[in-house]
């Protein structure tokens, strides 16, 4: 009987999985709207005060993303001034929904590769995951490996689909 050799566990083939680069933290809403007199309007004081006397320790230890969900004018610098909480207290924040801080989470940790490691490498981006990985992940890792990757496909190492090959 012939020998099964696994081609693609001894090809040159990098995969990137997104999944690795997920953080599992749980993501939380500081919604202004909470906040709002008559749902409309930002009383400063009343607001400065609300923030003095909330317990911010059921902040930690979660990511979260400081937003207004209310059809409401808030000032800019209310969402600061909530910042300057978390800050105090080394939560992660950003300003923004929920999907603006799933993005800001996968830019940051893209961030550290190193996109000269793939150079001339035949690269995969791994399709499928059990963590919501944004589209904007996607994108942003695309961007960083085609200028180096002899070429780029979509998938899994059995079953691609060709997005870049780089001219020779």
């Amino acid at each position: 009987m012939k020998e099964i050799i696994n081609r693609v566990a001894n090809s040159p083939i990098v995969t990137i999985d997104l999944e690795e680069f997920y953080r599992t933290e749980e993501r939380v809403v500081f919604d202004l709207r909470e906040f709002l007199y008559e749902g409309l309007v930002l009383r400063e004081k009343d607001f400065r005060g609300a923030l003095k006397e909330l317990d911010w320790d059921i902040y930690k230890d979660k990511l979260v993303a400081v937003h207004c969900s209310a059809d409401a004018i808030v000032p800019n610098w209310a969402f600061m001034l909530v910042g300057t909480y978390l800050s105090n207290l080394e939560i992660e924040y950003i300003i923004g929904d929920l999907q603006a801080l799933e993005q800001f989470l996968f830019e940051k940790s893209l961030s550290f590769i190193d996109p000269t490691v793939f150079s001339g490498k035949p690269v995969v981006i791994k399709g499928c995951s059990k963590q919501p990985v944004p589209l904007f992940a996607y994108g942003r890792i695309l961007s960083l490996v085609q200028p180096y990757a002899k070429s780029v496909m979509y998938g899994e190492p059995c079953s691609t689909v060709p997005l870049f090959k780089a001219s020779k």
